[in-house]
């Protein structure tokens, strides 16, 4: 049995809470996990995990060793990290989190090119617009849109979040021009699914908010899924700028309501102090600023 690698394979059941997830997020199916917990339990003649149909259950002594591997894990991390940092050309994995439209719109072809010049880096991109917690989840750094509230991080500002409300020509010629985001309530609408109460990107006029309406035709958590709606003429698009750019460009997309656009938010790569030595982070964070600063 790889001991290491059992110690990984309990701490992630643990943080996600089952099975399952754990091998999604250590990209193993779960019989591979189910015998790693198992080859623990039968090497220390205890149960860690208390599981049924429907729930598990960490025990006390499951507990304990979450702890003591947790911590065992994280002195692995950091002895790979020092001698990584000894090294003069950057080399290793980096692992690079960035909310899903920014991340494959703008990140992808930063990786792209960053990969281009350090051959020797290799970079595990996760794209979702959940917020990781670098530390727990073990990623290098992560680009996050809006005001920050972890004072643990730091952070280098990138070029800002600007949105533009758009439509393809023809739906306009069909459906007409909209004047004022009241005039919205008469059109057919592409919604982001991730738009909440948290994270919405509410219309100014006149100093009052307008939130995007609520009836929309298609809503999705990729902005290229509604980018290319909106192309075919299928409604009103309020997405960001570096998404469409090439369409508004070429006419395939013409801009509405410029005046009453939401105010642009900042974008930030972040990463935690004490990795920042390490030649493979730094190089990666000179490439962001150079190319998106």
């Amino acid at each position: 049995m790889d001991r290491l690698r059992a110690m990984e394979v309990f701490v992630s059941v643990t943080e996600q809470g089952s099975f399952s997830q754990a091998a999604e997020h250590l990209e193993l199916s779960v019989v591979m996990v189910s015998r790693y917990i198992r080859q623990l339990e039968d090497a220390m003649q205890v149960e860690l995990i208390q599981r049924s149909t429907r729930r598990m259950h960490v025990t006390e002594a499951g507990r304990m060793f979450y702890e003591e591997s947790k911590q065992a894990l994280d002195q692995v991390r950091r002895a790979y990290e020092r001698v990584e940092s000894l090294q003069q050309a950057p080399s290793g994995l980096l692992r690079v989190s960035a909310p899903m439209t920014l991340g494959s719109s703008l990140v992808a072809p930063l990786v792209a090119g960053f990969l281009a010049e350090h051959p020797d880096v290799r970079i595990d991109l996760v794209l979702s617009n959940s917020v990781v917690d670098l530390m727990a989840e073990g990623f290098d750094a992560a680009f996050r849109i809006g005001n920050l509230g972890d004072v643990d991080l730091v952070a280098k500002g990138l070029r800002p979040y600007r949105m533009v409300i758009c439509a393809a020509p023809g739906y306009l010629d069909r459906h007409g021009h909209p004047a004022v985001p009241a005039d919205l309530a008469g059109h057919r609408l592409l919604a982001h699914s991730t738009w909440t109460n948290r994270f919405t990107w509410p219309l100014l006029d006149a100093g009052k908010e307008y939130p995007w309406p609520e009836h929309w035709v298609l809503k999705s958590n990729d902005g290229q899924a509604l980018r290319l709606a909106a192309l075919a003429g299928n409604g009103i698009l309020l997405q960001p700028e570096f998404l469409v750019a090439e369409d508004l460009r070429e006419g395939r997309l013409v801009t509405l309501l410029d005046d009453f656009l939401p105010a642009t938010r900042p974008v930030n790569l972040v990463y935690l102090r004490q990795r920042s030595a390490l030649p493979k982070l730094d190089a990666f964070i000179r490439y962001i600023l150079r190319h998106a600063g």
